[in-house]
């Protein structure tokens, strides 16, 4: 099953952030938002700090 996370990148772009607005914001890498780019799985304590 494919995970997509482009509901959340579009959210990233309709609030005027870059996505190291994001990493910086939330305290998690820029890999993990290149994973999440790729849609490639990321950890729940990710998921958890997005919500």
């Amino acid at each position: 099953m494919a995970i997509s996370y482009n509901g959340l990148l579009k959210l990233v772009i309709d609030k005027n952030m870059y996505k190291k607005d994001l990493t910086e914001k939330l305290g998690i890498s820029s890999a993990t938002i290149a994973k999440m780019g790729k849609g490639e799985t990321v950890s729940v304590e990710v998921l958890q700090n997005i919500c």
